[in-house]
Order: C-alpha cells, then structure tokens, then sequence
C-alpha cells in the first residue's frame, strides 16, 4: 500500500523498531519518532525499499510530539496509521523508587500515548478517517511485583482508551482506537532500562516472544481493526486469571515473580540505563533473551478471549453431564434386567 502513512513511536528499538521494518516490507510510507538511534533505522527502512521520514523526539513533551506529526506529514503525507509504542520502565520495589522515576515512566509510557493520540487526532477527525493503535501490555490488566510505574501506566492507558472510544462514538468520528497486548518479548528494555536490584533484568517468563511476533500482532490490528488484540496463550492467561482470581494471583505472583524477573548475574556498578536520556548503545529490535523466543504467537480478539472462560466452563458442564447421563444409564439398564 504504497500510499499509506503510518507512524509509530518508540521505533528505534524493539517492538517499534519490528514493526517499522513489518511495515517497510509491505510498502507502506513509514515515519519514526524516538529520542536517539533513528539514523540507523531510517538506513535499514530505505534499504528495504520504504519511503521513510525520523523525528527525534521525547514523546513525554507534548508539543514536540504536535511538531513530530506535522512534520511527518508533510514529509510523507496524511496519516493513516498512528501507533503509540514508545515506553520505559524500572526494575524496583516502590520502597526503592522515587518521585522523579515514577513521573518518568507516566511520562513516556502514559501521557506519550496521550500526547501521541491527541497529535492524531488532531489530524484524523476532520478526516473522519484513521486507526490509533496503543502498544499494551498483559500487565495492563494484572500488575507484577517491581514494575509498578509501568503497570501503573499501562493500566491508566486503558481507562484512557475506553474514554476515548465512547467519546469518538458519541460524536460519530469513525476513527479505530485498539490496544494490543503483548506477553514477554525480547527487546533492549532488559539490557538498558533502570534497576535498583542486585541482579540485572530477565522476562518474567519462560516463554519470550522476539518483537517481530509482536509486529504481526499490529498489523493483524492495522488489517483488521479491533477493540483489541492478545498475542499469545500466556497473554490471555494472564488477563483472565487477573479477572477471575486475582487474590491467588496475587500469592503466586509473590512467590515467583521477585525472583522470576532477575538473573544470576550482579547488575554492573557501571550499567547506564535510558530513563532520562537514550540508551549510548546501539539500537536494535532484538535483546539479549532470543534463545528459544519465539517468532511467531496465537493472536487472540480481546472480544473473542472474554468468552474463552465462558466456553470453557460451557464444555467442562458438557463433559460432567454426559458423564451423569451415561453413569444413570447403567444404573437403569442394572435395575431393568
């Protein structure tokens, strides 16, 4: 689709940076924004053929992001798609964080998706056309122990987006507002993102989806525009448990998921995170956790997932009343012969 404009944030590395390279395959005109190591995407995008506009900036500062979608659109035209990825986190307990890092990861990980969606807006509702897409996460519906600033804000995101949606109802503005949310996925974050534990930072679980799976997960959302999506088992999981159960979630979250995030190696004295300002190092899609990820995932419609519990309790009462059927039929077959 050659004419097709889609911008995401967050795109010099992980998530973002899969999803700029799904696009560019597709022949979409894609725009980047992040705070550093766009030269180096835009170089890898017009490779794969893609015409391709880079905005530096921190999607924390809403009048940088209003300039960023403007200049993209003169550079690549009417925006089609708009998607809020950008994001940061800190590996900590809330006793060990302070007031600035908790503002920080709102800042990004929050109001840059509010900040972006207000950008698009801006420019899809005279339109009456366009899809804004939130980069959310399995830990927006159930918060995990050491990341409460970013759960906190992915949380908040969601409220954000069921406002938006009754308000773009209510005025009649055809404009698709989705979220899809991801399990664990192997990007930078683990390598770079701030911690103030011994150990340096793992996924919480074993099974790791690499950001290209991801980036399926989006333009699935893109293709087929939805309230949400979920990619993987885990994801859905992990949604419905934090619904159905969330006291024993909370006892098994307590028992595995302190330790379950760290690993065996001591986080280095040197380490240099990219809370305030953008990782040195360089930017890729993929981080240090690819052994056995996956490049591929189930992706689930949150609307479909919510009936999972439904339909399975629907053939767990299936299975028990045939076994009672079956076990009254022998009865009475004994007591007529």
């Amino acid at each position: 689709m050659p004419d097709r404009v889609i911008v995401i944030t967050g795109a010099s590395a992980g998530v973002g940076r899969a999803t700029a390279q799904r696009f560019a395959r597709d022949g979409w005109r894609v725009g980047v924004i992040a705070r550093g190591g766009l030269a180096e995407t835009l170089e890898e995008l017009r490779t794969l053929g893609a015409k391709a506009h880079g905005v530096e900036a921190d999607v924390a500062d809403a009048d940088a992001v209003e300039h960023a979608a403007a200049e993209m659109e003169r550079a690549l035209g009417a925006i089609d798609v708009w998607v809020n990825n950008a994001m940061t986190t800190v590996f900590a307990s809330v006793d060990d964080m302070t007031a600035e890092e908790f503002a920080r990861v709102t800042a990004v990980t929050y109001l840059g998706a509010v900040h972006g969606t207000m950008a698009a807006l801006r420019r899809m509702r005279p339109r009456k056309r366009g899809h804004i897409i939130h980069v959310g996460s399995a830990l927006a519906y159930r918060g995990i122990p050491l990341q409460s600033a970013y759960c906190g804000a992915k949380h908040a995101l969601v409220g954000f987006t069921e406002s938006l949606r009754s308000e773009l109802l209510h005025d009649k503005i055809p404009v698709h507002v989705s979220m899809v949310h991801l399990p664990a996925v192997n990007t930078p974050q683990f390598d770079w993102a701030r911690s103030h534990r011994a150990y340096t930072p793992k996924p919480a679980t074993k099974v790791v989806y690499q950001p290209e799976a991801a980036a399926t997960a989006i333009a699935r959302c893109v293709a087929h525009p939805k309230r949400e999506y979920w990619l993987s088992l885990m994801t859905a999981q992990t949604i419905l448990g934090g619904m159905s159960a969330p006291g024993w979630l909370d006892r098994i979250l307590a028992r595995t998921t302190v330790e379950g995030q760290e690993t065996r190696r001591a986080l280095p004295a040197e380490r240099i995170d990219n809370l305030m300002r953008p990782a040195p190092t360089r930017h890729e899609a993929r981080g240090s956790f690819g052994a056995g990820a996956r490049t591929k995932g189930l992706i689930i419609s949150g609307a479909a997932g919510r009936w999972l519990p439904i339909g399975v309790g629907a053939l767990a009462c299936a299975a028990i009343g045939a076994l009672l059927g079956a076990a009254l039929a022998r009865r009475l077959t004994r007591s007529a012969g």
